[in-house]
């Protein structure tokens, strides 16, 4: 047990303290064509965790999500009403901003533009706020989020996500830093305006490109 919140951990504050100090930044931001590694990644075939150090424990069956704000048609659904959508495989790669990639991840859920189609954004609706269910928040732009290998994750490699990787269900935008990703995904918000989440406001970067390397604010 720990008397320390998500916002005063250890990780925090070192992830803080790497963001002052521009650690790992390469300053590289270009690549070939047919390179796959971002600057300053390393590859791993192991899939590390990292969260707030909190592990929410919510079953399938006590999922919600949640879809609001600048919406036409906001959207309410159980697990079993979100597995009814169409749903989608893709394979993609991931990039952490602590330095390792994972190639070839297999990812089953509802892609994000299949959710935009239900949820139908506004015209002034420009940006999108995750919320999930260890507090933790993290914004995206609304293209970004729209992007064509993004989805809802509620599978990877054919199994159940499990919980240490934000099973039920977790955020994949597979071309911007992991952290993005949101594990434990519980609320979409759509905005007008621009909300930094809980990195962002931290010293990371708005945006998180791992080909421009975005790893924090002053890049």
């Amino acid at each position: 047990m720990t008397d320390e919140t998500p916002s005063d951990s250890k990780l925090t504050r070192t992830k803080e303290k790497w963001a002052r100090e521009g650690r790992f930044l390469t300053g590289k931001i270009t690549r070939p064509e047919d390179e796959r590694l971002p600057p300053g990644q390393h590859l791993t075939k192991d899939w590390p965790v990292l969260d707030l150090g909190v592990v929410p424990p919510v079953s399938r069956e006590r999922w919600r999500l949640d879809v609001y704000g600048a919406v036409d048609t906001p959207v309410f659904w159980t697990f079993a009403e979100f597995a009814a959508q169409r749903q989608s495989r893709f394979s993609s790669d991931i990039h952490c901003v602590t330095t390792w990639s994972r190639y070839d991840n297999e990812w089953e859920g509802l892609a994000t533009r299949e959710l935009l189609a239900v949820c139908q954004p506004r015209e002034d609706a420009r940006f999108v706020t995750l919320h999930c269910y260890d507090g933790y928040t993290t914004n995206l732009a609304l293209e970004d989020f729209a992007a064509e290998d993004a989805l809802l994750a509620h599978s990877w490699s054919g199994q159940p996500l499990t919980e240490e990787h934000g099973g039920p269900v977790r955020l994949v935008v597979p071309h911007l830093y992991f952290w993005k990703s949101a594990k434990w995904l519980q609320a979409i918000e759509f905005l007008t305006e621009d909300a930094p989440g809980f990195w962002e406001v931290r010293g990371y970067h708005n945006r998180g490109d791992p080909w421009a390397e975005q790893r924090y604010s002053g890049d």
